[in-house]
């Protein structure tokens, strides 16, 4: 079923104990960031409030309670948006309460999808499918989903994953 962006952010609102990411793909044209990612390639600082609605979400769901993560896979060398959001953007989403972590394929062979999918509460699988240029094609709610398949990849991600600050220290 796909969805729009209102009915995706309910996902969130109505998830009752987690929202988890698996996020793989090596650019994002995503119309809002254009201006922040402008910004910091010219070196410029980071605005006041940046992601704010983004961090807005991830503290309602960690003051409730409930979990909110993600994995970044990359590979080196880095590309310029994969920077971009080390510098930018991951920071600011784990001071907000987010579980960041990522996930250098570099050097490994895993068995992950070549998608990005969240997964709420273990049980509902929303896969977000992207243009090879990183502009968003849809946003697909699976109906039935191979949820093995779905925590599988989840927890081959996460079992290679480091945090934000150990990646920090390795590079």
């Amino acid at each position: 079923m796909i969805l729009t962006g209102e009915q995706f952010s309910a996902r969130f609102d109505n998830c009752q104990r987690s929202a988890w990411r698996f996020e793989c793909q090596p650019t994002y044209a995503m119309q809002r960031e254009q201006e922040n990612l402008r910004r910091w390639r010219a070196g410029e600082p980071k605005p006041e409030g940046h992601n704010a609605v983004w961090h807005e979400t991830v503290q309602e769901i960690a003051t409730s309670g409930r979990t909110i993560g993600r994995v970044r896979t990359v590979r080196k060398p880095l590309t310029e948006y994969q920077r971009f959001q080390l510098a930018w953007a991951i920071p600011g989403n784990v001071e907000a309460g987010e579980d960041v972590r990522i996930l250098d394929l570099t050097n490994l062979v895993l068995d992950l999808p070549a998608h990005d999918f969240w997964l709420f509460d273990e049980t509902t699988v929303v896969d977000l499918n992207f243009n090879s240029d990183g502009t968003l094609l849809n946003i697909d709610q699976r109906e039935n989903p191979d949820l093995t398949q779905y925590l599988k990849w989840r927890d081959t991600a996460l079992s290679h994953a480091v945090s934000l600050s150990e990646w920090n220290a390795r590079a």
